[in-house]
């Protein structure tokens, strides 16, 4: 398997590779864009825009204030104090540490979350080319096996490509 990419100086010679490797076959999925800057407003860079990531961060805030509820409550039942007639399990008392850890609980879901889908660590794949620091867009595939090559290569010659690099 090889690793094919092109440089492109604007976004609209990278948006025209991205249609012309798709118009060769190529999935979506298998197309890889790098840019030194985000590009939305073009097809290439919004097709990761849906995330799962706010319904991740709720499930870790609501893991969080469970633990934090059975942590305060435990500990409380567990040493008792006599305290007069009131109740043992005080709401009240423990709301700092219940809105504590139920940040704490987002927060941690939302960072796991984002490591996984940026694929931290190992996020550079074989084929990152440091002209990307440079303002060039990268527009490759990263697995194509020797039946593909030649398609893969015609399309990036008919959009004006700058370079072309194999990796092996």
């Amino acid at each position: 398997m090889t690793a094919i990419y092109g440089l492109y100086a604007t976004p609209n010679s990278a948006q025209r590779a991205f249609d012309k490797l798709r118009a060769a076959g190529i999935s979506e999925k298998e197309i890889v864009v790098m840019s030194s800057e985000p590009l939305e407003e073009y097809a290439f860079g919004s097709r990761d825009r849906q995330t799962i990531m706010p319904w991740i961060a709720v499930l870790g805030a609501a893991t969080g204030l469970a633990v934090a509820y059975l942590l305060t409550s435990l500990t409380q039942r567990a040493w008792a104090i006599n305290t007069g007639g009131m109740p043992i399990v005080s709401n009240y008392t423990n709301l700092i540490i219940m809105f504590e850890l139920t940040m704490l609980g987002a927060v941690f879901a939302t960072v796991l979350t984002l490591m996984k889908t940026a694929r931290l660590p190992g996020r550079l794949p074989k084929f990152y080319d440091p002209e990307i620091s440079r303002g060039k867009i990268l527009v490759g595939v990263g697995r194509v096996d020797g039946s593909r090559v030649a398609s893969v290569e015609a399309a990036f010659q008919s959009t004006g490509v700058e370079t072309i690099k194999t990796v092996q």
